[in-house]
């Protein structure tokens, strides 16, 4: 008798945890957007030495993109210039002097950052528009929706044409960078 005792509360014990409830939790995470933004370097410098022979001369620029919208809209990075011109515009490079070969700028993510480098559908050469007051800025760079995303580095080589007939002297050119969502 004490052994179907024992016998049923055993069972009993082991219904009871069997048919138990089951609990369950909602677990809610809430991620607010952020901004896009970028940074350049202050100046570009190109040098060269005249040899009596159409040349080039090329210097590279990195734009630090962070996308922390969350959106995946993509965005472009636009830009435009004055012209390449000594002191007083006495001399100047021809307007499309300065350009971006194939296969154009790279990019990648940033230390620190799980990024979704930017799929760019820009194609090259690109020339980055000049005159003696700059022009409409176009796009030499962008991201196409869903890639972007996260902080990562657009490194550009710039290009100028300098004809053989170019007078020596310090050339100036104002250049100026924009970001705006969607490619």
């Amino acid at each position: 008798m004490r052994k179907i005792a024992i016998e049923t509360v055993a069972l009993t014990m082991l219904l009871v945890l069997v048919v138990a409830p089951a609990w369950s939790s909602t677990g809610t995470a809430t991620l607010t957007a952020g901004s896009l933004s970028f940074t350049a370097p202050a100046t570009i410098s190109f040098a060269a030495t005249l040899t009596g022979l159409d040349q080039t001369a090329s210097a590279s620029q990195a734009l630090d993109v962070a996308d922390a919208t969350g959106s995946g809209t993509g965005w472009k990075l636009q830009a435009t210039s004055t012209a390449f011109c000594t002191s007083g515009n006495a001399h100047c490079l021809a307007n499309a002097a300065t350009t971006v070969q194939s296969p154009g700028p790279t990019v990648a993510c940033d230390a620190s950052s799980t990024c979704t480098t930017a799929t760019n559908g820009v194609s090259y050469p690109y020339t980055l528009p000049a005159a003696t007051s700059a022009p409409a800025a176009t796009t030499f760079f962008n991201a196409a929706a869903a890639s972007g995303l996260g902080k990562q580095t657009v490194t550009a080589t710039f290009t100028v044409a300098i004809p053989a007939n170019t007078y020596a002297g310090t050339y100036n050119s104002i250049w100026t960078y924009s970001l705006a969502s969607a490619p």
